[in-house]
């Protein structure tokens, strides 16, 4: 086993799904699907059993990525040990505040592996390079490279009623104690029958909601990054098909730092075919690129 093989492996462990985790490493999802059938099969054992939408891992995976990590940790600490300092280029980065922990430092991870890069975060409405945020914050001027799309879940308490459905309709929330998310970019949506919504408490970011929603206060409607893989709530599926998608966007006309010109040139290898985003999204409200934002 190689230490690329690692990092795929730690990557498909992290995303639960190989087409995502091949987007996180740059690479095409057979090169990751290659090294985990290696490394199964130079471990004896299995690591992931697929399923309909991603991969789940096994106790073995378990036990695997704790040494696997720490061996990538290392590895990392090994190359950085002897490298002369030099000057490095600020990068700022804008990030959207209901952006999930696990791809966000999926994200982060080319930048922050440079050694030439002082990378800088602050909120997306602040002055900065790019900003990583839902497409339906892209300012006119804009440039908007997609890195992945994801739906809206109910995130309920464990012994919550409503937990015994599969999918939550509309009519099923209307009276149920609400988390509401001070930054939401779907509000003006889910505000929509505002009437019929009872608000039990507003949360200031997303781990305040996911814990306020853990501690019986009241159910929370979230991106499903956020929710995934919370053993303290439950998550059901909601019969509106609302969905972000969620980008990296920045200053066509200002020129980019190498580093960051690299990044975008990564990312736009990664993109789906179809039209090129941006102004003309925009501009067409009917467009499907604008219908789920």
């Amino acid at each position: 086993m190689d230490i690329r093989e690692l990092r795929y492996f730690a990557a498909v462990y992290r995303e639960r799904n190989l087409t995502s985790a091949a987007r996180a490493c740059f690479v095409s999802q057979p090169s990751i699907s290659t090294a985990i059938t290696s490394l199964e099969a130079e471990l004896g054992t299995t690591l992931f059993i697929r399923h309909k939408k991603g991969v789940a891992p096994t106790a073995s995976a378990e036990q695997f990525h704790i040494l696997a990590r720490r061996i990538i940790d290392e590895t990392d600490a090994a190359r950085s040990l002897f490298r002369k300092p030099s000057t490095k280029t600020n990068v700022t980065l804008g990030l959207m505040r209901t952006l999930d922990v696990p791809r966000t430092i999926a994200l982060l991870k080319p930048l922050t592996a440079r050694s030439d890069v002082a990378l800088r975060l602050v909120g997306s409405d602040e002055q900065a390079d790019a900003r990583i945020i839902s497409k339906s914050m892209l300012r006119k001027d804009e440039q908007f490279v997609a890195l992945w799309s994801e739906r809206y879940v109910a995130a309920l308490p464990p012994s919550h009623p409503l937990t015994l459905k599969d999918k939550l309709r509309t009519a099923d929330l209307a009276g149920v104690p609400r988390i509401d998310r001070c930054h939401c970019e779907q509000s003006a949506f889910f505000g929509r029958n505002a009437q019929r919504r009872q608000t039990a408490a507003i949360a200031q970011s997303e781990d305040w909601a996911i814990a306020l929603v853990a501690a019986g206060v009241g159910i929370a409607i979230v991106p499903e990054g956020v929710a995934r893989g919370n053993p303290d709530i439950a998550v059901r599926e909601i019969e509106v098909k609302v969905t972000r998608e969620v980008g990296l966007a920045y200053h066509a006309s200002v020129p980019l730092a190498d580093a960051l010109k690299e990044f975008v040139g990564k990312l736009q290898k990664q993109r789906p075919a179809g039209p090129r985003a941006g102004a003309k999204d925009r501009a067409n409200p009917t467009s499907p690129s604008s219908r789920h934002r």
